[in-house]
């Protein structure tokens, strides 16, 4: 396996995220009767922190043929601006650069797939081609397992170090995707239940737990690696919060009668996941492969992780849908985004019920701010609430969303559907 396989774990375990806010304990969720379809900031409790991602990496990307990039690097101050404008809290971001944002609270993701400088020179990241073959029945699992004791030791460092004068809190964000039984029966269900303890269990349990879900240990066996009982003990009670990415809902089947050739990750839960039943996709399609708008997942996932983890502290570090860029497609025409609107209006309305159900979530993050690089699609998806024009100076727009979602902010008591408010 070339080393630059080994990506496919960020697709389930993305960035050891820091959230340097002072006042969160204070915050309480709420728990009045449920909601109608007139929400606002207001609607949220008290405190409840709104904002948008990206990362440095998908900021400054360029290509050697086309020298694209989206130049926040250059442009920050203008883009921290609109935020303000728009009315956002925070700005989630990995830091590549000595920057200080003024004005917004960072949200600030210690690694999210950009390497430091010294492993780029010594090894060339991860398109080396010095790694040529692997093991991919280990090696996710040897990855993830040292990816977990380096978060367990950043936050003694940092407890050790600085969190008596900052104040800080850190945590661990986890793509998220929640598992809809594909059929009613018994192992459809348990088939669900595999599925999220290989998805969010892998990561989050021993840092809650001190050890892998047993399902892990009974299905991977030996290739899953141990940890020390001093590992185990240094490990427990190191999420200040866990950051939930949830962009969409899958179904999942049992697959325990599959036999496999090759072990690997991808295989050792027994499910069979799929983004269709009977030839009908989730949801609407939301961009990209198998992503399709499920609302509901957002506030099932959230409930799962407060039953599960014990009302553990919940961000929502990630949600949002995807445009197909048409390079053809008039400006004016491609800023009219209404699908985005009412995907985030569903996804806030859903994450709105968990929170009256009890839910401790402190906020929420739009993905993204603005249009970038997406990874293997490059530049031909669009996530951003701000357009930009990669043809004509990186110039920024604002799209419809953007003003729906400012509106949304702004406004305290209103009896009017938010996600119909929209000016330009």
């Amino acid at each position: 396996m070339k080393i630059r396989n080994l990506l496919s774990i960020n697709y389930y375990l993305l960035a050891l995220t820091s959230f340097f806010l002072e006042y969160t304990r204070s915050l309480k969720p709420c728990h009045d009767d449920f909601y109608s379809t007139e929400q606002n900031r207001s609607s949220f409790p008290a405190g409840f922190l709104f904002g948008a991602g990206s990362s440095a990496y998908q900021k400054k990307f360029l290509t050697i043929a086309r020298n694209v990039a989206d130049e926040f690097y250059y442009l920050y101050k203008e883009d921290i601006a609109r935020m303000k404008n728009i009315g956002l809290d925070t700005f989630r971001i990995s830091i590549s650069w000595p920057r200080v944002l003024p004005r917004i609270q960072p949200s600030v993701t210690l690694f999210h797939r950009d390497l430091p400088q010294a492993l780029e020179d010594e090894y060339g990241g991860f398109l080396s081609p010095k790694i040529v073959r692997g093991n991919s029945a280990t090696e996710p699992y040897l990855v993830t397992h040292h990816l977990i004791l380096s978060h367990a030791n950043a936050v003694k460092l940092y407890r050790d170090k600085n969190q008596t004068s900052q104040k800080g809190i850190v945590g661990i964000t986890v793509n998220s995707i929640w598992q809809v039984p594909k059929f009613q029966i018994v192992s459809s269900r348990k088939a669900a239940l595999r599925a999220l303890d290989f998805q969010f269990g892998w990561v989050v349990h021993p840092m809650t737990n001190g050890d892998y879900p047993k399902t892990m240990r009974c299905l991977v066996g030996n290739r899953l690696p141990n940890f020390t009982n001093e590992e185990s003990i240094l490990m427990k009670g190191t999420l200040y919060f866990v950051g939930l990415n949830y962009y969409t809902s899958l179904y999942a089947a049992d697959a325990t009668s599959y036999s496999s050739v090759f072990l690997s990750y991808t295989t050792d839960s027994h499910v069979n996941d799929t983004a269709e039943k009977n030839g009908i996709p989730i949801g609407e399609p939301a961009g990209g492969n198998r992503l399709y708008m499920y609302p509901k997942g957002i506030r099932e996932i959230v409930l799962y992780v407060k039953r599960k983890y014990s009302d553990l502290l919940i961000y929502i570090t990630e949600n949002g849908m995807a445009d197909n860029n048409n390079n053809s497609l008039p400006i004016d025409e491609a800023l009219d985004d209404d699908l985005r609107i009412k995907y985030h209006h569903r996804h806030l309305s859903y994450l709105l019920q968990a929170i009256k159900m009890g839910a401790d979530v402190r906020g929420y993050s739009i993905w993204s701010f603005m249009d970038d690089f997406e990874w293997n699609f490059g530049y031909t998806l669009r996530f951003g609430l701000t357009y930009v024009d990669y043809k004509n100076g990186l110039k920024r727009y604002l799209k419809k969303s953007a003003f729906s979602f400012k509106n949304f902010l702004q406004m305290e008591n209103s009896t009017t559907d938010s996600s119909l408010l929209v000016s330009r």
